[in-house]
């Protein structure tokens, strides 16, 4: 914190002072200090900073004070400020910001992501709009369908910038780019920045001032970092042991796959303990309800993937826990960075298997420093692991760094049944001897409804009465035939009769 600082030192107007105040703070923390001056200055902004420093309330006090300040009014469907984020819940978090610090002062805001019905945000685009907070595939959406309009963007975030590369989103953001006018103040925020990232500001940003309050990929000092060794087939209880060990009431919980997070959270269910999952596969409104749940304390545990590494902002969170480290170093800072929030204290917790040492050695080489191994107290690491039998079930396959895998169609297969008759072949003969043969057995097995005339077909096709719409007895009938004329079938395929000439023939035609 800069002691010496107040909010009313930086130049923010008095409305937006006044809602800061009833949010409780009274000193801006070091990246709100270095940036709000620079953004109300007007110049384009490259800053980094920890997960969990206010650089949320760093970029959105002082573009709600420039646009509070534009003579320029909002218009329907065309925002003066466009935020964009990687994630829903992130743009959900910079919206209720916005809605915070922007109580006390006449601008209109609107947040839309996808996962939820198009219409509703069509219709709030008809209304005037000074900041639109976004993900960059369903802005793209309104895009497409011109809904909105982005000539009139005057300033434009990107939050979490890095992240979006990571997720691909570098094409979406550059045609979003080319919809915005070339005059416009560009800020760009992160808790870290990849080479990557730097290539794209200079593309991006006109001589922009460059804020970093901490080293690059840095985690939060006050969050107690550890490691306990655990065996991949041993996590779950573990887990489980550490919830009732240490009595935690709220945790985070990170796997590396969703059918990970499916798994683990019906586990910790069977155990007594209350969990919910929170990953891309749920709606949007599943993963709504799981989030307020934890955050008013119905749900003690929730198991997410990486995307609620980002915009998730809960107050005084005390616990994370990797339940797999991520395959990507950087998202390791991300994770922790949920806990330990504004200066306050935070423990993370990782369970590391044997397999997963490189993974943990990667880490420490990022945040340049060793993470205590700790032992697991009252607890028996030597259980053998499951049975092959048990261990090959189709979703729990292990993959790289030891992690159950997603498998697709990843669905228990119904008991195989003996398979139903099949429908009697109506083509026509392709050889005489062979082609006869099976015609005779399909007139003798077919239905009167299908040996109809040519007249009564349509366009040339016999019409194919549905198996599921006979009687069941017809069906068991057709059985008998049907084998009776199997042996005149296979004995047509042994001499090579009836069958389509190669390919090579057809294409020769």
């Amino acid at each position: 914190m800069t002691s010496s600082i107040t909010f009313a030192d930086l130049g923010l107007d008095p409305a937006l002072l006044r809602a800061v105040t009833e949010t409780g703070y009274t000193q801006p923390t070091p990246i709100q200090h270095q940036a709000i001056p620079v953004v109300l200055d007007g110049h384009d902004l490259l800053a980094a900073a920890q997960t969990g420093t206010g650089k949320t309330a760093g970029f959105t006090l002082p573009v709600l004070q420039r646009l509070l300040h534009t003579e320029r009014g909002a218009k329907p469907g065309r925002p003066r400020c466009l935020i964009l984020t990687p994630t829903r819940e992130l743009a959900a978090q910079v919206e209720a910001s916005v809605q915070t610090y922007g109580r006390h002062v006449p601008l209109k805001s609107l947040v839309m992501f996808g996962g939820v019905n198009i219409n509703p945000q069509i219709a709030a685009l008809r209304k005037p709009l000074d900041i639109l907070v976004a993900t960059p595939g369903r802005l793209l959406d309104h895009v497409g369908q011109k809904t909105v309009d982005l000539s009139g963007v005057s300033i434009l975030v990107l939050d979490e910038a890095d992240r979006m590369l990571d997720m691909g989103f570098i094409r979406d953001i550059r045609k979003i780019l080319a919809l915005l006018p070339k005059a416009r103040q560009t800020l760009l925020f992160s808790a870290t920045f990849s080479d990557e990232i730097r290539q794209l500001a200079q593309g991006v940003l006109r001589d922009p001032r460059e804020v970093s309050v901490a080293a690059r990929n840095t985690t939060a000092e006050r969050v107690d970092q550890s490691v306990h060794l655990v065996p991949q087939h041993l996590k779950r209880d573990a887990l489980s042991h550490l919830i009732r060990r240490h009595d935690w009431r709220q945790v985070l919980v990170f796997t590396r796959t969703k059918h990970g997070a499916n798994r683990l959270a019906e586990k910790l269910l069977r155990d007594g303990i209350g969990a919910a999952a929170i990953h891309g596969n749920k709606s949007q409104s599943a993963r709504t309800r799981a989030l307020e749940g934890f955050k008013n304390g119905d749900v003690p545990v929730l198991v997410a993937t990486d995307i609620a590494a980002r915009g998730l902002d809960i107050d005084q969170l005390p616990q994370v826990v990797n339940f797999e480290l991520p395959n990507v170093p950087e998202d390791y800072v991300h994770r922790i960075g949920r806990t330990g929030r504004a200066g306050a204290a935070g423990s993370a917790l990782s369970l590391v298997d044997r397999d997963e040492i490189k993974l943990l050695a990667a880490i420490e080489k990022l945040i340049k420093r060793p993470i205590d191994r700790l032992p697991l107290a009252d607890f028996d690491l030597s259980a053998p692991a499951p049975a092959a039998a048990e261990a090959s079930h189709p979703s729990e396959r292990r993959g790289r760094a030891g992690q159950p895998q997603e498998r697709r169609g990843d669905r228990r297969q119904p008991e195989r049944r003996s398979p139903e008759p099949r429908q009697p072949s109506s083509r026509p003969a392709q050889t005489a001897d062979a082609g006869g043969g099976r015609q005779a057995a399909a007139n003798r097995t077919a239905p009167s409804s299908a040996r109809q005339p040519a007249a009564a077909r349509d366009n040339g096709r016999p019409q194919r009465e549905s198996q599921a719409a006979r009687p069941s007895g017809q069906a068991r009938n057709e059985a008998g035939p049907r084998r009776a004329a199997q042996p005149r079938q296979d004995a047509s395929r042994k001499s090579g009769a009836g069958q389509r000439p190669p390919r090579a023939a057809l294409l020769g035609r």
